[in-house]
């Protein structure tokens, strides 16, 4: 067995990414990353008892690569005994569809295949190929785009008990080093190049330019993130407990299945600020709120100086009023556009 897979083998049985006779949907793009991933695990299928499923997505952004890409991938895949799957998706048209980025779009169609794909495998697992470089870099993006804690902690070798990240912690140099030692194809994505990409700049640009300080600076960056991770967890769990003593998750009767949210208003103002903030964005996701910053900080202020009845007006039609002894937040006339005062109360 090849040093690296042993070292993701290790990886992979310590964070408990699969378990026994698992089937694995691997998201493979032709390029290093996604090859060595690809690879990686078929060599450890046999003893993990994995069932390897690779999946080529073409993106229809750039004809001629994809047709190259996904024959590579097909062919590596018949190689390798894994079962293949494939799909044309229009990124193009979502994006415009949608009024989001090329890039968020495209994230989300090939997730939404992939899962597609694991449901009609009963897989359980959807491997993707971020590396340790690709940690680095997702750090310094949250960052630039503003983000907590939570975001700074990048991402995770496990996320929602589905999507695993076996090669987090391994170096591009060292995907490289098993690409070549194994005589492994692979294609380069032109548009890893293209710098009207906001990732493409910080990694072509923003990191090369911050190593003239710190030679070592995405591994500072990793280090930062997986210390983040940790604490993170504490925090999380501590959030958690609050939760179950001081908030009340109550039907709601908009007919849209969303809850009314009501917080001991007491109990919310005794904790550290940190815990308001954490318990604050918790009601937003348990409402399918987007947590911003400036949201937060309107909660924390009104729940401390607010006069009794005071109200906040979020987007969607998610309001906060302020009881005697409670904050209540609902959706009075469930998700909608409208503005100002939504009930009677």
């Amino acid at each position: 067995m090849h040093p690296l897979e042993k070292e993701i083998l290790a990886g992979i049985r310590t964070a408990g990414l699969v378990s026994p006779g698992e089937g694995v949907v691997v998201g493979v793009s032709g390029g290093p990353d996604s090859m060595a991933l690809l690879h990686v695990l078929a060599a450890l299928a046999p003893t993990l008892g994995l069932k390897i499923i690779a999946v080529y997505v073409n993106h229809q952004l750039r004809p001629a690569e994809a047709e190259q890409e996904g024959h590579l991938v097909e062919q590596q895949a018949c190689s390798l005994e894994a079962t293949f799957a494939t799909c044309r998706i229009d990124v193009k048209g979502e994006s415009e569809k949608r009024k989001i980025s090329i890039e968020h779009a495209a994230r989300e169609l090939r997730y939404d295949f992939f899962g597609q794909v694991a449901e009609k495998f009963q897989a359980g697992k959807i491997a993707v190929a971020h590396t340790a470089d690709d940690q680095a870099e997702e750090v310094l993006l949250r960052l630039i785009r503003g983000t907590g804690r939570s975001g700074l902690s990048g991402m995770k070798m496990m996320r929602d008990g589905k999507i695993i990240r076996p090669l987090l912690t391994t170096g591009k140099e060292q995907l490289l080093t098993y690409l070549e030692e194994r005589h492994i194809p692979f294609l380069i994505d032109s548009s890893n190049l293209q710098r009207n990409y906001l990732r493409n700049r910080v990694r072509l640009d923003l990191i090369p330019y911050l190593r003239e300080f710190n030679p070592n600076i995405s591994e500072t960056l990793r280090q930062t993130a997986t210390v983040l991770q940790d604490e993170e967890m504490i925090l999380a769990a501590l959030t958690d407990s609050y939760w179950e003593q001081i908030v009340m998750v109550l039907p709601g009767n908009a007919g849209d299945g969303l809850p009314v949210i009501s917080v001991d208003l007491a109990a919310f103002l005794s904790l550290d600020r940190a815990l308001q903030r954490r318990m604050a964005e918790k009601v937003f996701i348990a409402l399918q709120s987007r947590p911003q910053f400036k949201k937060i900080v309107q909660i924390l202020h009104v729940a401390a100086h607010g006069e009794t009845g005071a109200r906040l007006h979020f987007s969607r039609g998610l309001r906060m009023k302020k009881g005697r002894q409670h904050l209540v937040f609902s959706y009075p006339e469930g998700i909608t556009a409208g503005r100002g005062d939504l009930d009677d109360g």
